[in-house]
């Protein structure tokens, strides 16, 4: 069983908004470990826990926020939200690639594998209507970091579609990379210790859930949340920048950098992008 809470970034008498950790399946799974509603009845309590139902999923390797409505009203209201597209959710998303353009829109059908049940893949013919957007924040040389935005709700979405346009996920097991990303990729002239073994900067999923935004009116309540990163995904974005080809420059907003690192809205949309193309050549 974990030992460390799951953060609560709000809650109040129909909501519980959380930052889920990586690794923590919403439902119960074939590891037998423990789901996140496991976790929360050592937390707050098991008539609390029993309470709260879902409106929406994120993958279990996949960090960040995540909304729980704690009545049915709620979660009818709130999942039809999602049905209508009244959500935007945007996630960073650590990729290997080149980068070609400061921005992109995937719209390619996604389905299940026939030959592999637990993959999804790109289906013309027979695939579910998907969408994603995604811009470049950050062009890191063998890496870059992305925010994502699903238009659709797919299984695995970004996941597919970004390794279907030779952006895969850093890490990622299922579609791209089983390999951690290690500090000596990226530093220059990277020495160990004698008898020292080098430590992963991260080893799992490099995909988290970042902000999430309600186009519908909340009242006083507010209407959008940060999930801040892990200190694995945050230490692993300050070593890629910090060691990019590019230095100051890595980033295409500044700003943002210090943004990301400290839990500050970020602009999912491309309006504001450089006239010049990336630099391909690093």
């Amino acid at each position: 069983m974990r030992k460390d809470k799951i953060e609560i970034i709000y809650q109040d008498d129909d909501i519980l908004v959380i930052n889920k950790p990586s690794g923590v399946s919403v439902t119960k799974d074939r590891s037998r470990m423990p789901q996140l509603t496991d976790l929360f009845s050592e937390q707050i309590g098991n008539e609390a826990t029993l309470k709260l139902r879902l409106v929406h999923r994120l993958d279990k390797d996949t960090s960040g926020v995540m909304v729980l409505a704690r009545n049915r009203e709620t979660q009818r209201t709130f999942a039809d939200w999602f049905f209508q597209r009244k959500v935007k959710k945007t996630y960073l998303a650590i990729v290997k690639g080149a980068v070609l353009d400061w921005s992109g829109k995937i719209d390619a059908p996604i389905s299940h594998s026939k030959k592999h049940p637990e993959l999804m893949i790109i289906d013309q013919r027979h695939g579910k209507d998907s969408i994603t957007e995604w811009r470049l924040l950050a062009d890191f040389g063998l890496a870059a970091l992305l925010a994502v935005t699903p238009l659709t709700g797919r299984t695995h979405q970004i996941r597919v579609h970004l390794a279907s346009v030779g952006l895969p996920l850093a890490f990622d097991p299922l579609y791209g990379s089983n390999l951690p990303i290690m500090l000596s990729e990226y530093k220059k002239n990277y020495r160990l210790g004698l008898n020292q073994e080098e430590k992963p900067l991260i080893d799992r999923l490099t995909l988290h859930a970042y902000q999430i935004e309600f186009t519908e009116p909340q009242g006083s309540k507010p209407n959008s949340f940060i999930a801040r990163l892990d200190k694995k995904f945050a230490a692993t974005i300050k070593m890629l920048a910090k060691h990019s080809p590019k230095g100051d420059m890595a980033f295409v907003h500044a700003d943002e950098f210090g943004k990301i690192l400290t839990g500050k809205a970020i602009e999912p949309s491309a309006d504001s992008q450089p006239n010049v193309l990336p630099d391909s050549s690093t």
